[in-house]
């Protein structure tokens, strides 16, 4: 089945009541949007809480837990039983009407401000139905043994995290540091009602997130995610289960054309050894819970779960593979895809310096690589769009890239010659254009959706035509992971225009 999708980060979507990002019930408009323009397939960045201090959806504190700043406050049962609105001081409600406004995310503001709210409705959650023992009591309580496998250890994290002035858990007192039975027992103890506000919360996003995703499929779109490589070391996961992980070592990427010192990641190392002893007991309930929540999902660098390179502590630049020799690092790569395919489709991202034997085992695994336009190249030759595998992914750029206009115009007179080469482009080759207009995003386009990959996703900017971006690999900057689409909502669905130039694509090319 060929299919179109677009690519969005859950914190992009602009509406008109939110609070200053995109929440969970955003993903439904967005989606009819989509399904207008002949997309029926809608991806977003990670939506897994954010390291503390953290805006980068890939410095995860858990895998498993749903950041609360995309709760739609407004929506939830227990916020209006406070008041709503009307509960926030004046400075608050101020700040609301600000931050309705603003261009990009900002992020502290944000989680300032829904956090004293989620306060407010979870107060009124105890008073109403907690302590009078209600239905929704029990439906929670209900939610709590459903998900303890993973949701009990993250509530004892977070409220330790946060009790102690977020100081990273290999600095709390020994007995936390290292769970000690009795230590733990105490804190569930003395903290029962903040553990039971962080279970309330993850509760509610999750009625939230299946509610939206309910919805999304009714509008004929399937939800995909994507699956960081590893959580941050100072995590929850990695707290309740140092003994899958390294922590005397970090992941990244070896020394290459790119990079003579390759990249750290400052990330800790998978112990596959450890883990294949327990059964990859923490990789199973990963893909389970991933797979609760979307139809199908990128798998970020997935040559890492074939070979991790790691450094160990103190190294700059000497590296290693774990696992060390290629047949063990084919059988954990292909063990690892098969136990992610589990509950929902995989992509996989294989972009950057990649082995031969990996690409060879994801093509027997039929598991779809990547062909994004700008670096499918044989040299200096573009390869033919038509001919990528139909088992593949095909896109104009990724989070991490410039927009499709800026790329074009950046490009030497002499590769965008070559790049207009390409059959598909034919039209455009005599007139040899070097600036990004319409006739030049629209045959770009086409030439993406004509081609062989059964599945094509265009980030949202490109789909449009602008040229803002999400992330500069490399920087640590504010405008990073902080992109908000121009326009609301509404004013997105007006745009007819647009959703039939967008649906004309994908109907030429047998994608809706």
């Amino acid at each position: 089945m060929r299919q179109a999708g677009c690519l969005l980060p859950l914190f992009s979507i602009r509406s008109t009541t939110g609070w200053g990002l995109g929440e969970i019930p955003d993903l439904v408009s967005f989606a009819r949007w989509a399904r207008a323009g002949g997309f029926s397939v809608l991806q977003v960045l990670p939506v897994h809480e954010a390291s503390r201090g953290q805006s980068s959806p890939y410095s995860a504190l858990t895998a498993f837990a749903i950041d609360p700043v995309y709760a739609a406050v407004d929506a939830l049962e227990d916020f209006q039983a406070a008041g709503g609105r009307e509960a926030l001081s004046a400075e608050e409600s101020e700040e609301l009407a600000a931050l309705r406004s603003v261009p990009a995310v900002p992020w502290q503001r944000v989680r300032a401000l829904k956090a004293r709210a989620l306060r407010l409705a979870f107060q009124a959650f105890l008073d109403s139905e907690w302590r009078r023992r209600t239905a929704r009591a029990r439906q929670l309580e209900q939610y709590a043994r459903e998900h303890e496998g993973w949701l009990d250890d993250y509530a004892l994290f977070v409220t330790l995290h946060d009790g102690r002035g977020g100081r990273a858990w290999t600095e709390w007192e020994a007995p936390l540091r290292d769970r000690d039975p009795g230590a733990l027992s105490a804190v569930r103890a003395r903290h029962s009602e903040e553990l039971l506000f962080q279970t309330w919360l993850q509760w509610q996003l999750d009625l939230q997130w299946h509610a939206a995703r309910r919805a999304c499929h009714e509008a004929g779109v399937a939800l995909m995610g994507d699956l960081p490589f590893m959580v941050a070391g100072d995590s929850a996961d990695v707290w309740s289960r140092p003994f899958d992980f390294r922590l005397d070592a970090r992941v990244g990427v070896p020394p290459d054309q790119y990079s003579e010192t390759g990249q750290d990641w400052g990330l800790p190392v998978y112990r596959w050894d450890q883990m294949a002893k327990g059964g990859f007991a923490w990789m199973n309930e990963r893909a389970r819970r991933t797979g609760a929540l979307y139809d199908l999902y990128r798998v970020d660098h997935v040559v890492g779960l074939y070979r991790t390179y790691y450094r160990e502590a103190g190294q700059k630049l000497l590296g290693a593979f774990t696992p060390p020799d290629e047949p063990s690092q084919v059988k954990n790569g292909e063990k690892m895809l098969a136990l992610l395919a589990q509950g929902a489709r995989i992509v996989a991202e294989d972009l950057g310096v990649i082995p031969d034997f990996v690409r060879t085992s994801l093509k027997r695994l039929q598991v779809p690589g990547y062909r994004v336009l700008r670096w499918e190249k044989d040299g200096a030759v573009y390869r033919d769009p038509a001919k990528w595998p139909p088992v593949s992914l095909g896109t104009t750029g990724t989070h991490d890239t410039d927009a499709l206009a800026d790329w074009f115009e950046g490009l030497p007179d002499d590769e965008r010659a070559q790049l207009l080469k390409i059959p598909g482009l034919a039209r455009l080759r005599d007139r040899a254009p070097d600036t990004f207009t319409p006739e030049v995003r629209d045959a770009l386009l086409e030439l993406v959706y004509r081609s062989g990959s059964d599945l094509v996703l265009l980030p949202f900017q490109d789909a449009i035509g602008s040229r803002e971006r999400v992330n500069v690999p490399g920087t640590v900057t504010e405008s990073n992971w902080s992109y908000r689409m121009p326009l609301a909502l509404p004013s997105l669905m007006n745009d007819l225009a647009t959703q039939e130039r967008l649906r004309g694509l994908a109907e030429r090319s047998g994608r809706v």
